[in-house]
């Protein structure tokens, strides 16, 4: 079945609202119900009926009949995604599960209306297809269109962009994978007081095409690693997990191999156990020096959705709200201390994000979102770039799969280094905690207000990491929280970790990204506990 969004969730609002809901849902006919297209220049019809053409051929053909129709411009990626999960679960293999999705996406704009349509058949045929449904989307986008569209400049590219790795994950015999997952699960359960043990592996392989009315033709082949193991201890009528994960980067089966998983599936035991007797937090004002792993969630909720420029100006909504971050605060708003500096990079290889160009055409970049603590730059795409004032994207437009329209997503932001360790941040602590890890998080519509957890807690005494604590949750406004931060780690500190489950769009769109911090520390922060102490 082919799938159809406009682009533009503001424009599929204001259809629904004029009626041209009617034109959306027709266009979830199923492929080849619509009368034979005619060939286009240079295709005869035989070329539309092959079984299947290579992704250059579906492109120029579904590219040629866009511009015969008037589109100001258009591209088409065609996609083929191999994916494999495996899930241990209490010393045995629970689930293993190998997947293919194939299939091309065809994105047109019309007279400032866009217009989207996707299908996994690959035929001649399905391209020209979907090139006119596409089409007829926009010309019904562009009678409600309250705003021109104008698309930031970029140049043409024509360029091959190859994740590096050292190992494919995918010609790794499961035996060997299954067996670090097995092995590292038999440590954690041998502890005293383990009662559940997990761990998986996941990888994902996408090969793609991206051409555009302009002239751009790049061809990727990118690829995704990671792997976790966790244990659940229960003491005194109480349970506690602890988890040890790689990183989600881009990079091979290496990654794994190297994080040394059953190495650590010993410390992540005894860990749970101990969190499990330790006694839940006293709440009060504490100093936090946060771990590289925890800041990655707190930079991605309270610093990267609101950067998201489509948010800024109310376009987008969905799953995260919109931002607090308005375009007039641009250069102004201070929002942290001199010491904190995000900036995003799209070009650092590894990252999630670093993907060589977006799925608007636009290569990789580095820019800053907070510099010396001031509020300076977004995550934007071609389309709304402009709207405040930009020449050109910051190369941050992407979609999930062939069957999502590209929409605006956080980069990969990270917070950027400062010097010394984290012993040194914890000498100058007198009373505080440690956090280790990402674990619950709430926070408002306009990423203001927020409370964190984590996955292990130490309380800082005197310049001293000492006792296991539990139930530890903070609480904090934006710009105050990150105001707090009075240092950060140095280089040699900076860690990597990133998520693949980002939420965002209508429907619904799992985003990638990575956000790399060395440990920080922020004074005078609210905690509180996450449950009553016993």
């Amino acid at each position: 079945m082919s799938r159809s969004p406009p682009l533009s969730r503001r424009e599929f609002v204001y259809g629904a609202a004029a009626g041209v809901a009617a034109t959306y849902l027709g266009g979830c006919a199923a492929p080849g119900t619509r009368g034979p297209a005619p060939a286009p220049d240079g295709f005869s019809p035989a070329d539309l009926n092959a079984p299947e053409l290579s992704a250059a051929e579906l492109a120029e053909l579904a590219l040629r009949r866009a511009r015969r129709a008037g589109a100001e411009y258009a591209d088409v990626r065609v996609i083929d995604t191999t994916r494999q999960n495996i899930a241990g679960r209490d010393g045995r293999i629970a689930r293993m599960n190998d997947a293919r999705d194939r299939g091309l996406g065809v994105r047109v704009l019309y007279k400032s209306g866009w217009g989207f349509a996707a299908s996994p058949i690959r035929s001649g045929a399905e391209a020209t297809r979907l090139a006119d449904l596409a089409i007829e989307i926009a010309k019904a986008s562009a009678t409600l269109a309250t705003e021109r569209i104008r698309l930031a400049d970029e140049p043409v590219h024509k360029d091959n962009v190859r994740t590096p790795f050292e190992v494919d994950p995918l010609a790794v015999a499961q035996e060997r994978k299954t067996g670090l997952l097995l092995a590292a699960m038999e440590t954690m359960q041998s502890q005293p007081g383990i009662r559940r043990s997990r761990a998986s592996f996941w990888t994902q392989r996408d090969q793609k095409l991206f051409a555009s009315s302009e002239g751009s033709r790049i061809a990727f082949d990118l690829l995704a690693s990671h792997a976790s193991i966790g244990a659940t201890a229960v003491a005194e009528g109480r349970f506690a997990s602890r988890s040890c994960e790689t990183p989600y980067l881009r990079a091979g089966f290496e990654l794994i191999e190297q994080a040394n998983l059953g190495a650590e599936a010993a410390r992540v035991a005894a860990e749970a156990l101990e969190q499990a007797k330790a006694p839940a937090v006293a709440p009060g004002v504490y100093d936090l020096v946060l771990d590289p792993q925890h800041l990655s969630l707190t930079i991605h909720e309270s610093c990267g959705h609101p950067s998201e420029l489509d948010r800024a100006l109310g376009y987008e909504a969905n799953y995260a709200g919109t931002s607090h971050l308005t375009p007039d605060m641009l250069n102004k708003h201070r929002y942290g201390s001199p010491h904190v500096n995000l900036v995003a990079d799209n070009t650092e290889p590894g990252s999630l994000a670093s993907t060589g160009y977006d799925d608007d055409g636009v290569a990789g970049q580095r820019w800053d979102i907070v510099r010396a603590g001031l509020f300076v730059g977004y995550s934007t795409s071609r389309e709304v770039a402009p709207r405040i004032g930009l020449k050109r994207s910051t190369g941050s437009c992407r979609a999930d799969g062939w069957a999502s329209v590209p929409i605006v997503r956080i980069a990969n932001i990270g917070l950027e280094p400062g010097a010394g360790g984290p012993e040194e941040l914890i000498a100058d602590v007198r009373r505080g905690l440690y956090i280790d890890g990402t674990g619950s998080f709430s926070i408002d519509q306009r990423r203001y207000n927020f409370q964190f957890g984590g996955d292990a807690f130490w309380l800082i005494e005197n310049g001293r990491r000492t006792r296991m604590l539990r139930d530890v949750i903070y609480h904090g406004i934006t710009p105050e929280f990150w105001g707090r931060c009075d240092a950060v780690a140095g280089a040699a500190h900076r860690r990597r970790y990133g998520f693949i489950n980002c939420g965002k769009g209508q429907p619904g769109q799992s985003g990638w990204m990575t956000h790399a911090a060395a440990h920080a520390r922020f004074r005078g922060v609210d905690v509180i506990a996450g449950e009553s102490a016993t």
